[in-house]
């Protein structure tokens, strides 16, 4: 497979938001993927997944700061979940656990993460990864379907070998169908900033 154009996706803004699941060691080739295509990306983290990736692996990936909390970081001024936002052309939340799954239809928000997902206004993509009996779970569903009629979109997962030592749905997506899926989406329109 060549190799992609660096500047593929230049002028365009990702926010990543990575959340508890053990899958999250994935979306880091999905942020390197995004970065040597052109793009900005700027990883945000719950607390839970900093326990399973650093954000200094995320920092060095993107080459920039990662957030994890919603409160004032020395150096950093700003209100993240409104100015980190303001910027982004697309919000990918990968993997996108029940957790925040509920968060999101619920319109709960208490961590940086979920604060963020109320507060943009760019297209918002989740890249679910869990237990095949979560995934399959009513609940779940329910909030799957809430947040696809509010108009967000999402990549299903897919089916294979799980960490709970499990074969069935529930594996996030691919990196590569991840970091294919945000090109498209980001190249039916313009970057939203001029740089």
């Amino acid at each position: 497979m060549p190799a992609p154009a660096a500047s593929e996706l230049s002028g365009y803004e990702l926010l990543v938001g990575v959340c508890g699941g053990i899958a999250a060691y994935k979306v880091c080739s999905v942020v390197s993927g995004l970065v040597q295509r052109g793009a900005g990306v700027q990883v945000v983290m719950t607390e839970s997944a900093t326990h399973l990736v650093g954000p200094a692996t995320f920092q060095a990936l993107s080459g920039r700061s990662v957030f994890t909390t919603q409160w004032p970081v020395a150096g950093y001024y700003e209100q993240q979940h409104i100015q980190l936002t303001e910027r982004a052309d697309l919000f990918v939340i990968a993997p996108a656990t029940a957790n925040i799954l509920a968060k999101a239809a619920q319109g709960l928000a208490d961590d940086l993460v979920s604060t963020m997902i109320l507060s943009t206004d760019c297209p918002l993509l989740f890249a679910p990864a869990m237990n095949t009996r979560m995934w399959q779970n009513p609940v779940v569903q329910e909030n799957v379907q809430k947040l696809r009629q509010l108009g967000h979109s999402f990549l299903e997962p897919e089916e294979g070998w799980l960490a709970c030592r499990t074969v069935g749905a529930g594996r996030l997506a691919d990196p590569e169908t991840i970091v294919t899926s945000l090109t498209q989406i980001l190249k039916t329109h313009p970057p939203r900033l001029k740089i």
